[in-house]
């Protein structure tokens, strides 16, 4: 008998709740994702904190120490390595308003290799110009240097 391992079996359950999500198969995706992230896929916990994040008010972000929460996610998420989990919960942070809190993360972002993280991080802009940082009155024009590339 031929027993499929447990990575492949992870990456077939994540492409086929991805496939739910975006609506070509039917089913639900919530519990899947769900399922892998409680279990430790890094892929699904930020799938699965970036749609709490969207799906709520921003200030329901939640707690890091919160085991369900957005914030919790991400946090267990760059714990295992994933620098954009923690540039994410940077942002957020960012977006409600609490620059420490961005500072932090935008450092720890740095700290697991994001480029773009550590430029960020040592220029520790309090004003950025993405349409959320007028909602909370931080807006700034675009500079030459926020171009890519």
């Amino acid at each position: 008998m031929i027993r499929i391992s447990d990575t492949a079996r992870t990456e077939r359950l994540y492409c086929r709740a991805l496939k739910i999500a975006a609506g070509g198969t039917p089913g639900l995706w919530l519990p899947i994702m769900q399922h892998l992230a409680f279990r430790g896929n890094i892929d699904a916990m930020r799938e699965l904190a970036n749609w709490y994040s969207r799906s709520h008010r921003v200030e329901a972000l939640g707690a890091a120490g919160d085991y369900s929460s957005a914030a919790g996610l991400y946090r267990r998420a760059w714990r295992r390595g994933d620098a954009y989990a923690a540039q994410h919960l940077a942002m957020s942070c960012f977006n409600r308003g609490d620059l420490q809190g961005y500072r932090r993360w935008m450092g720890r972002a740095a700290q697991a290799g994001d480029t773009d993280a550590r430029r960020e991080a040592r220029r520790f802009e309090t004003r950025l110009p993405h349409a959320n940082a007028r909602k909370i009155g931080r807006l700034r024009p675009f500079a030459r240097r926020d171009q890519l590339g």
